[in-house]
């Protein structure tokens, strides 16, 4: 199997660089020929947005006679999910179950298995060819970046009806996977579920990706993916909403990381003249 995408080697846990220069007004396959600039302006943060082969060479091969394969294979994101430096979660339909890695491979259904999805989080940090995938939207603000999730499902695996307050652009790598989506507002969750699994979830829209067809889901509308192959996979490159506590948050902390390299704030604060007080509580003047 060839990396078809990979342009140049990149060392393990190296983050992705964003190219030098983007053609933000030229059409781009990858968002059904509309331009970076155009597709924030209607679609980015206001509505779905279904993409046909937007990475063409999965088309190209297949009808060459040679389908592409994921770059990354099974047994490498099973790997992933036991060895503790990624963030997994194995669920488990009919019941629904929710499981944390890290796991034994043991515990891991075999692809053959129906009814189970794995999540691995942060796979453009183990994998070059997820990090260049990531690269490819390098024109979205990098203080919205999360990550790249990969999902891997036997037949019938999903993770349920639901919602998310993120930004996410999901891509088909391998196999099949039906997506349904709504914009209801009823968004009440069924009660005794280890997932927010949506109580009433009633589809206005529905599609079937294939290997190289990208689905653009802005905040709160209501999906539900299901596989439809064995070993089917699904990248997600999402986009965080952060709330302004967050912000905050992330404002303060980065301020006290650059005052840490001022050596004019290594001084220690002294108060050799401070006289006795009846009030202990008060600040002294020195420090308002």
């Amino acid at each position: 199997m060839r990396p078809f995408y990979l342009t140049k080697t990149r060392s393990r846990y190296q983050p992705p660089k964003a190219p030098a220069t983007l053609p933000l007004d030229l059409p781009w396959p990858l968002l059904g020929n509309l331009s970076p600039q155009l597709f924030m302006r209607q679609y980015w943060h206001q509505c779905p947005l279904l993409v046909r082969q937007a990475i063409p060479a999965f088309a190209l091969s297949k009808n060459a006679g040679f389908p592409l394969l994921s770059p990354i294979s099974d047994k490498a994101l099973f790997g992933y999910a036991c060895d503790g430096l990624s963030e997994a979660r194995l669920v488990e339909a009919k019941p629904w179950r929710l499981h944390h890695g890290p796991f034994k491979k043991k515990e891991i259904p075999t692809t053959s298995q129906r009814d189970w999805t794995l999540l691995i989080q942060g796979v453009e940090a183990r994998h070059p060819a997820a990090a260049h995938v990531l690269s490819w939207f390098r024109f979205i603000p990098d203080a919205r970046l999360d990550d790249l999730m990969i999902s891997i499902a036997g037949i019938g695996g999903g993770v349920g009806p639901h919602v998310d307050s993120y930004d996410v652009f999901l891509i088909q790598m391998e196999g099949r996977r039906r997506w349904k989506i709504s914009g209801q507002a009823d968004l009440g969750l069924r009660p005794h579920l280890p997932l927010k699994i949506l109580a009433r979830f009633k589809p206005e829209q529905e599609w079937v990706l294939e290997p190289g067809d990208l689905l653009y889901l802005p905040p709160n509308i209501a999906h539900e993916g299901v596989a439809l192959d064995n070993g089917c996979q699904t990248w997600s490159v999402g986009f965080r909403s952060p709330s302004y506590r967050e912000l905050l948050s992330e404002g303060l902390w980065r301020l006290a990381e650059s005052l840490e390299a001022d050596p004019a704030l290594a001084a220690i604060y002294a108060d050799p003249n401070q006289e006795a007080s009846l009030d202990p509580a008060r600040l002294p003047t020195q420090l308002e």
